[in-house]
């Protein structure tokens, strides 16, 4: 199968967050992101303690009923178990074989923080993350309360070993709101390793894939593509 775009933070996968809610809802946003020019997507449902499904052994079972379900249909994208870690202070304290990463292959995973600054368990959790051998992906840090007040803190999150994956759908937020504002900065600084769509439902899609031709307008379908494209490809199973 040939690689084109590959969508790295989704919600695609039904009933298991606050992503999409049925199979049906999935099957149509996968064919609205194989029109956009994706060929594979990861499912990163939220990981959190209260969300008891969302596990190593269960997110690749269900992946694989909802590509079931794709294949049936017709639909080409061809989709990779991962999960979006919420940090906590508690993160340092899960199993190594339950850490949920990019394929299950544990070299990858891809976290996300809400927090008006940065909090006293953050930096050691990201070294614990680090010294098991993977490498954090913080997830849409334009989000994040602390990252609008103090731009800055993308240096601090390059000397620590992050990589950073911006939202699609933040370009088509209005002109001037604290995330587009940093994710167009943070696009035309080189801050970003990958760009996802963090898709969640079928009336939210639209925008989100707006937000991708809205990237390209700013700095080029080289660059989009390498944070669309090679740099995803690196998340890959056996790449």
């Amino acid at each position: 199968m040939t690689t084109g775009r590959i969508d790295v933070h989704s919600h695609l996968l039904p009933g298991l967050d606050d992503g999409c809610r049925t199979a049906q809802e999935s099957v149509q946003c996968a064919k609205m992101m194989v029109a956009a020019g994706y060929t594979h997507s990861f499912c990163t449902p939220h990981v959190w303690p209260h969300l008891t499904d969302n596990t190593v052994r269960n997110i690749p079972l269900q992946t694989a009923q909802l590509q079931q379900a794709l294949d049936l249909s017709g639909v080409r994208l061809r989709l990779i178990p991962g999960g979006e870690i919420n940090l906590r202070p508690d993160t340092t304290e899960t199993a190594v074989d339950e850490l949920v990463s990019f394929g299950m292959q544990r070299k990858f995973v891809l976290i996300d923080l809400w927090a008006e600054s940065l909090p006293p368990f953050f930096r050691p959790a990201i070294q614990w993350l680090q010294r098991q051998g993977v490498k954090v992906i913080l997830a849409h840090p334009e989000r994040m309360a602390a990252v609008q007040k103090q731009p800055e803190l993308a240096d601090t999150f390059a000397d620590m070993g992050l990589l950073l994956q911006g939202n699609l759908q933040c370009f088509s937020d209005p002109i001037g709101s604290p995330t587009r504002r940093i994710v167009e900065r943070y696009l035309l600084e080189g801050r970003y390793f990958l760009l996802g769509s963090d898709l969640h439902n079928l009336p939210s899609l639209p925008m989100r894939l707006e937000g991708l031709k809205r990237s390209i307008d700013l700095v080029g379908e080289e660059t989009v593509g390498r944070l669309t494209i090679h740099n995803a490809r690196l998340l890959l199973p056996n790449s």
